[in-house]
């Protein structure tokens, strides 16, 4: 990598913002994942600043969040890793109106919602990604998505230039949007919620992480659920009946407690992840007709 380069983006980052050859394993739920070239968790002023650096060099950047639906090839990533869980840690509330960075966990936001007495985030209590990563995948869970508590999202462009953005601009989908295409880059997000009682809100949030406890794989690295739900299916049943509970490509398994969970259960590789994934879909084509489309998105080098 250019040094020249390198230098300029230690001297918009910081330092000790900055790490070479680090290995993404630690940032991802995976726990899986080779080494970044470069990886760095710059301040929300400096965004703008790292992004044009990363253009005029021509180096390739991606931006992740918490690494909750990653999976990064084990010969690493060329390049810049943007990481946002150090950038933009803020959280405002407003009425019915929380402001959060897109580095803030999901869950800390919805905890933060329920402490002032808002509802409308308890299906995003147990969500382990973070704010930025649960908008652009329009995550959701129980019945509830991202785009049913959006009221604007802030984003940068290529070029550095901020803009606000509304539902209707951000072209949702399941478990998608228009972002990731645009090249765009969430900075925060503003949810509108609803007044409510502080104890019965607590109650729905505990009783959802309760249901997750027992029925998800918790106890596991994952990225949650594997593949995408089918139209008029379920992925973890289609696994089920496929006879796939259980099975394993080296460390990685079809979780036994939910079949539409792929757990890292013993040191594994991205390539065992990804096999298994590959192995699973065509079990599944071959037995019912339905291909499943992966929810987890690949980085990286395989």
């Amino acid at each position: 990598m250019n040094q020249q380069f390198l230098d300029e983006l230690k001297a918009v980052t910081g330092e000790e913002r900055l790490k070479e050859r680090e290995p993404m394993s630690r940032h991802t739920t995976f726990r899986v994942g080779g080494e970044a070239d470069v990886f760095v968790s710059p301040e929300y002023e400096t965004l703008a600043d790292v992004i044009r650096l990363c253009r005029q060099y021509e180096e390739p950047y991606y931006i992740i969040g918490n690494g909750s639906n990653l999976l990064v090839g084990d010969k690493g990533i060329r390049g810049v890793v943007i990481g946002m869980t150090r950038t933009a840690p803020r959280i405002e509330v407003s009425d019915n109106r929380v402001r959060a960075g897109a580095g803030m966990l999901l869950s800390t936001t919805a905890a933060c919602a329920a402490e002032h007495g808002l509802s409308g985030m308890e299906f995003a209590a147990g969500i382990p990604g973070s704010v930025g990563g649960a908008v652009v995948m329009n995550a959701g869970a129980y019945g509830g998505e991202m785009k049913d508590i959006i009221e604007k999202v802030t984003v940068l462009d290529e070029e550095g230039r901020r803009a606000e953005l509304t539902p209707r601009d951000l072209d949702f989908g399941y478990r998608r949007s228009g972002i990731a295409e645009r090249r765009l880059l969430v900075t925060e997000a503003v949810f509108l919620l609803s007044h409510g009682e502080r104890e019965a809100i607590r109650g729905e949030m505990h009783r959802l992480m309760q249901e997750r406890t027992l029925k998800q794989p918790l106890e596991y690295p994952s990225a949650g659920s594997t593949f995408k739900r089918p139209p008029g299916f379920f992925a973890g049943k289609l696994i089920m009946d496929a006879g796939l509970r259980g099975y394993r490509v080296g460390g990685a398994q079809v979780s036994e407690k939910h079949c539409g969970f792929v757990i890292n259960r013993e040191d594994a590789t991205a390539d065992d992840v990804r096999r298994l994934m590959q192995e699973v879909a065509q079990k599944v084509e071959e037995m019912s007709g339905v291909r499943l489309e992966p929810e987890v998105k690949m980085i990286g080098e395989f």
